[in-house]
């Protein structure tokens, strides 16, 4: 039997926290291992767990969401352990933020019940949490927000090992194309397309799709608007 995916909730609104862990753990197939009421905590609980998806408020206080999604993504020991920012304004400032930082994708407070079961199981899998359009729009919005800032060296190692067949996908991922949109433009099987994909994310050190946008946009790939 499938263990279910362990998630940690961080919100520093005891009411929201609640109503999420009852939904949450009405499904066999998720278990809440702990609750967090600021960004200190929730670093803190991630540790002491290890959850599978970590769902993070973004402004809490003492150590905000942001701050929070960035310890968690850079520790070591959480390597497997997805971040989603819970927002109530779709174009929240700190969402860019965030994605850079390291969450796999952010979700609207008001999401319906089973829509936050189905987006914890779809970042736990290390898909694509936002649609591609949407993915696209953010992320624009937020390289046209202010200079974006340099690409870590690591990336830049990463992208110097991609292939030149990597790196026209990599474009095509930061375009907003899903995988069978990249086969279909490249004339390519969607396994293979998918391959060339996951490939990418282990020469970045991405953790998913959302993290090679970001990559794509900053290293020059794609432009805004192109």
């Amino acid at each position: 039997m499938t263990a279910p995916i362990r998630v940690l909730l961080a919100d520093d609104q005891a009411l929201l926290r609640a109503g999420f862990r009852a939904l949450l753990d009405s499904d066999p197939g998720l278990t809440v291992v702990g609750e967090a009421a600021d960004g200190a905590e929730a670093v803190r609980l991630a540790l002491e767990t290890t959850p599978d998806v970590v769902l993070m408020d973004v402004q809490m206080p003492r150590v905000d969401g942001l701050a929070a999604t960035a310890r968690i993504t850079a520790a070591a020991a959480l390597a497997g352990t997805k971040v989603v920012v819970l927002t109530t304004f779709e174009l929240d400032e700190y969402v860019f933020g965030a994605l850079r930082a390291g969450a796999s994708g952010f979700l609207l407070k008001d999401i319906e019940p089973q829509a936050l079961i189905d987006a914890v199981r779809l970042v736990h899998e290390g898909q694509a949490l936002l649609a591609p359009q949407v993915t696209r729009r953010l992320i624009e919005a937020f390289v046209s927000s202010g200079t974006p800032e340099p690409v870590t060296a690591s990336v830049v190692r990463g992208l110097e090992q991609l292939t030149t067949r990597e790196r026209q996908i990599l474009a095509l991922v930061g375009a907003g194309m899903s995988n069978h949109e990249i086969a279909a433009d490249l004339v390519l099987s969607p396994l293979t397309a998918k391959t060339h994909v996951s490939r990418i994310m282990t020469k970045l050190g991405a953790r998913d799709r959302a993290q090679l946008v970001v990559s794509a946009y900053e290293a020059g790939l794609v432009t805004v608007g192109g």
